[in-house]
């Protein structure tokens, strides 16, 4: 069967659009904290055992995702994830904390790490002349996934309960992730879209060279791969430690009810989701290095400033240019990894550099929650994660003089 590739795009979606349900964790905070009668480092562990396997398992899996194709891989990443999310509403029924750091955080989390790189290097295959653009779309519906998951796991708990809310969601996402993992397969090697192609020939496009053509073996001996490593690390670590308790946030510091927070966090995957298409889109014409400086530069002032504002509107408005960096810095990375270092095995490198993921996913919620458990506040933390996107836009910069410099030693 003939394949296009912007059904392609729409299967990728489908996968994460359910694995991206993690980021909606902050509205079950609450309502396990006062049902089960857990602290909030208690359940924030949960959320960050889930990251950390996350990134693991995108590590572990990279060749074998290269190897065996999307399909297989993305199947995979249904049963476990599903599973995981399911098991996780026996957890609660059991009263059980290492049940659910079991099936949410090892099972759950591992679902996440395979579903997450599955789609990406196969559609960056698909769209040869619009790299971050298809990195924007495979990873788009990651960061939407809160915008539908967050209003819809407050209202079930409300009607059901926790652990039946995880009963139906494990086996919606189950099914939704099946039927898209089963249209994903890679295209045929060189393949071009025909009117790209056409406009190739008539010399009105020309193909971007990658600077280098590199396995994973060789990339992780440079100083380029430890930059972008560095880059996304600070950029997750600051940005998943608001999202993993910013439905609490929002209610400790601005007052709002739990179903405002929950509509809010919804909100926020929508600037997350946008951000990934947009700033990957623009990431196309702007350049990557360039896109990585304004989110470092432009986020320091933010987090710094979020604490003193007492306007709702304007820190809502501050949160979600937040969101947007944020996705935004996950939706380029793989089109990063692909002008450095090339394609050749662009699913295998992504994941290595999704270790950095995991390692803010057990740092960023860590952090802040335990910062809130001893101090009250969570105002202390933001300056700590300002100084870190300080430190980022360093290494951002050092990164595009690094590239630079390797061009004209390629051009001599």
């Amino acid at each position: 069967m003939k394949k296009n590739r912007w059904l392609m795009a729409l299967a990728a979606v489908g996968v994460h659009i359910c694995i991206g349900s993690v980021y909606a964790w902050s509205v079950y905070v609450n309502p396990i904290q006062e049902q089960m009668k857990w602290d909030l480092t208690d359940v924030t562990i949960a959320f960050s055992i889930a990251i950390f396997f996350l990134g693991l398992s995108a590590a572990l899996m990279g060749k074998f995702v290269e190897k065996n194709g999307p399909r297989v891989s993305a199947t995979i990443a249904a049963f476990a994830f599903g599973i995981g999310t399911a098991g996780s509403g026996l957890a609660i029924l059991m009263e059980s904390k290492l049940l659910l750091y079991f099936f949410y955080g090892v099972l759950g989390g591992c679902g996440l790490g395979i579903g997450y790189i599955s789609p990406v290097s196969t559609l960056v295959k698909w769209f040869p002349d619009k790299r971050g653009l298809a990195t924007g779309l495979a990873i788009m519906g990651f960061g939407f996934a809160s915008a539908i998951s967050g209003p819809a796991i407050k209202l079930l708990i409300g009607s059901v309960g926790i652990a039946n809310t995880f009963f139906i969601l494990g086996s919606v996402y189950f099914i939704v992730m099946f039927i898209s993992a089963m249209y994903l397969q890679a295209p045929k090697e060189g393949y071009m879209p025909k009117k790209f192609k056409k406009k190739i020939k008539e010399g009105k496009k020309k193909i971007k060279k990658d600077l280098s053509s590199m396995g994973l073996n060789e990339a992780i001996k440079t100083p380029r791969f430890y930059g972008l490593w560095i880059m996304l690390f600070i950029n997750v670590t600051c940005g998943i430690a608001i999202i993993g308790v910013a439905s609490p946030l929002l209610e400790e510091v601005m007052g709002i009810t739990a179903l405002a927070a929950a509509a809010a966090v919804g909100l926020m995957g929508v600037f997350n989701g946008l951000g990934r298409i947009f700033w990957a889109s623009i990431s196309d014409f702007l350049t990557r290095p360039i896109v990585y400086i304004i989110f470092f530069a432009t986020q320091a002032v933010a987090f710094y400033a979020l604490p003193n504002i007492s306007e709702l509107i304007l820190f809502q408005i501050v949160l979600y240019f937040i969101m947007s960096c944020y996705g935004g810095g996950f939706a380029s990375i793989p089109a990063y990894i692909g002008d450095i270092f090339g394609t050749k095995e662009l699913g295998a490198i992504h994941g290595y550099i999704l270790t950095a993921w995991a390692a803010a996913g057990l740092v960023g919620p860590l952090i802040i929650s335990n910062v809130k458990d001893v101090t009250g506040s969570y105002s202390q933390t933001l300056y700590v994660f300002s100084g870190f996107f300080c430190i980022a836009l360093v290494v951002s910069i050092s990164m595009l003089l690094n590239i630079k410099n390797l061009k004209k030693e390629l051009e001599d």
